[in-house]
């Protein structure tokens, strides 16, 4: 079980996608949706796992086990 801040489902979606590489454009055609949408996402993740930037939260949600390593 996850020690980490509680997540969406999408949130997570966009969170796995970030955690591959993937860009803003890559990750809005893979969900369906618009690069402002995606752009809100990653700044709600960044909130929520208390990071700067889309590596630091990466490291931050492997490191409370939301997403795989």
């Amino acid at each position: 079980m996850s020690t980490g801040p509680h997540l969406t489902k999408r949130q997570l979606e966009v969170l796995r996608l970030l955690a591959e590489g993937r860009s803003t454009a890559e990750i809005a055609t893979a969900l369906g949706l618009t690069q402002t949408t995606v752009r809100n996402y990653v700044a709600n993740l960044l909130a929520a796992l208390g990071a700067h930037t889309r590596l630091q939260a990466v490291i931050a949600a492997r490191e409370a086990g939301l997403i795989e390593p």
